[in-house]
């Protein structure tokens, strides 16, 4: 079964706004349950080693393949990993599909690492090159290059890494005045044309030296005051000190708060998921040093390269310009939270209700009570049980939603606890089922975008589906939703997809639900929490026979 993700790939890459905010999200870690190894080096040096014991793993073919598990009772079992582990990969997708759990695509591993966007006019680039042996560092807008694999393809030991990143900390010189990294905050069009500028004016081996790199490792100068200046952080930061075209940037705060933040045309957060989990867990299980280790005795002025562009008046317009461009734009984005501590995962499955499907039904009665209305709404649901698949939607705003919203929001008296409940099981219900559907490539978003496409590229005129109002609609998403769900991460996130909008990243863990929630200037991210939080409480109420409260 074999998605084509070619149009996909050209919607994001054509895409001219900045990517910072339009479309990279960040995920950021829990820290190391052993307090002193959340010393910066310490963590950077185990994280640095954990990823590319992740990447030698992976080019060796000896990472396990993802599984979708439609009924994981049956199939995420010790059992089914031996058997389908020995079957020939053309008929092990039938073995799975005979038990519903699908091996998912790897395809798009390969550009997690040594990869970036290339600005380009009218559509960028994809660069990898699998070649490159190192590591790119940033700290306080300034760029260092050192090998983390040796010439046999070697991890490079891991006390030599911790000597080279000790003295990219211990580098007193000040923030360059023109910090280049704010290009990558650009529109792609005016980015493309300044880069061809950096290029031509003798910076061309530097720049291959920043796309070839490995990773983006930033280490930031000052430690993370709360969860909401995480956000900001790892979202954006100041633009110095992040080099957003890369694949992905690891950052790592002054107090070891660590987290990933990635580009988004090349993968979806399923990659970077598994990347992350597994770069916990070695780095906290097998870490590379320890708080105690004493990095190598080596000559790290001449192991790093401090890269140095020679900027031109144009080049230095060019950055001043981005940074306020960057800096206007990042002062209006609102980002807030909630930890809803009632229950989870554990207390709504018992009610044999979909934990998913309760967390949309709450952004629905939450905007209803603040707005007075439904509106288009977009979660997002990988489809990697395809050869090459991608996301498709899942459209949680439903006739079942709405009906349950308006009961709880505007007339609790009228409907009895049991009332409610039966409402909500046949939300949840009608959810699991689309989140199946969208799974399985029964969506309706990805073909109705694949034959606009192909409209366009054919030359034919646009048929009058996509004309249509209700179409402009329901594609304008203001709650634009996201989970991720791993015990190892802390909190994830996004701004709006619209200027108007919410973007909402969310998880249910076992015992708590999580909501992070972004908004600009036209909405009111920390009134829509209080609503969502007032609205888990009725739903728990409901569940527990109580009186709805007005």
């Amino acid at each position: 079964m074999m998605a084509s993700s070619g149009p996909w790939f050209d919607m994001y890459l054509s895409a001219r706004d900045s990517i910072v905010l339009n479309f990279n999200p960040f995920v950021a870690f829990i820290p190391d349950p052993k307090s002193e190894y959340n010393d910066q080096l310490t963590r950077a040096t185990n994280m640095t080693v954990s990823a590319i014991r992740f990447l030698k793993t992976l080019r060796a073919g000896l990472l396990e393949p993802e599984v979708f598990h439609l009924n994981p009772a049956k199939s995420d079992t010790d059992t089914f990993k031996r058997l389908i582990r020995f079957v020939p990969s053309s008929l092990s997708w039938y073995g799975a599909y005979l038990v519903n759990a699908y091996p998912l695509d790897m395809s798009q591993y390969f550009r997690l690492f040594n990869s970036t966007r290339l600005p380009k006019p009218i559509r960028d680039e994809l660069f990898t090159n699998e070649k490159a042996r190192h590591l790119l560092v940033l700290r306080k807008g300034h760029f260092y290059v050192f090998d983390v694999l040796d010439q046999d393809g070697n991890i490079v030991g891991a006390s030599e890494i911790q000597a080279h990143l000790k003295y990219i900390l211990s580098d007193s010189s000040p923030a360059p005045e023109f910090p280049l990294a704010y290009l990558t905050t650009e529109n792609r069009d005016v980015w493309a044309e300044l880069r061809q500028k950096l290029a031509s004016g003798g910076n061309e081996e530097s720049l291959r030296k920043v796309d070839s790199a490995v990773f983006c490792l930033c280490l930031d100068d000052f430690p993370i005051k709360d969860l909401v200046h995480l956000s900001h952080n790892m979202l954006h930061g100041d633009g110095a000190n992040r080099w957003f075209d890369k694949s992905f940037n690891l950052i790592i705060a002054k107090d070891g708060t660590a987290a990933i933040h990635f580009e988004h045309a090349w993968g979806d957060g399923v990659a970077v998921l598994r990347f992350l989990n597994e770069v916990f867990k070695d780095s906290t299980q097998a870490p590379a040093v320890t708080p105690q280790s004493q990095p190598a005795r080596t000559d790290s002025s001449v192991a790093v390269q401090k890269l140095n562009f020679k900027l031109n008046d144009a080049l230095k317009t060019g950055i001043s310009t981005a940074k306020e461009k960057f800096d206007a734009t990042v002062k209006t984005l609102t980002v807030d939270l909630i930890q809803f501590q009632r229950g989870g995962k554990e207390f709504l499955k018992k009610q044999k209700l979909s934990p998913d499907s309760v967390a949309q039904l709450a952004f629905q009665m939450a905007f209803l009570r603040q707005y007075g209305q439904t509106v288009a709404t977009y979660e997002s649901c990988s489809t990697a049980a395809f050869k090459h698949g991608r996301t498709e939607t899942i459209r949680p705003a439903s006739i079942f939603t709405k009906r349950c919203s308006q009961a709880f929001v505007r007339e609790p008296s009228k409907h009895s606890a049991g009332e409610l409940q039966q409402m909500m099981t046949e939300c949840s219900t009608y959810h699991s089922q689309l989140t199946k559907e969208a799974a399985m490539g029964q969506g309706f978003d990805r073909h109705l975008f694949a034959l606009r496409y192909l409209a366009a590229a054919k030359g034919i005129a646009l048929p009058e589906l996509y004309l249509d109002p209700a179409y402009g609609q329901i594609n304008h998403n203001i709650l634009s939703t996201s989970t991720l769900n791993s015990p190892v991460v802390n909190i994830g996130g996004f701004a709006p997809v619209v200027p108007d909008g919410f973007g909402i990243g969310y998880a249910v863990h076992d015992n708590w639900i999580g909501c992070n929630v972004s908004s600009y200037p036209g909405r009111n991210a920390r009134e829509f929490l209080q609503c969502v939080e007032k609205a888990l409480e009725d739903i728990f109420d409901a569940i527990e026979g109580k009186c709805i409260k007005t």
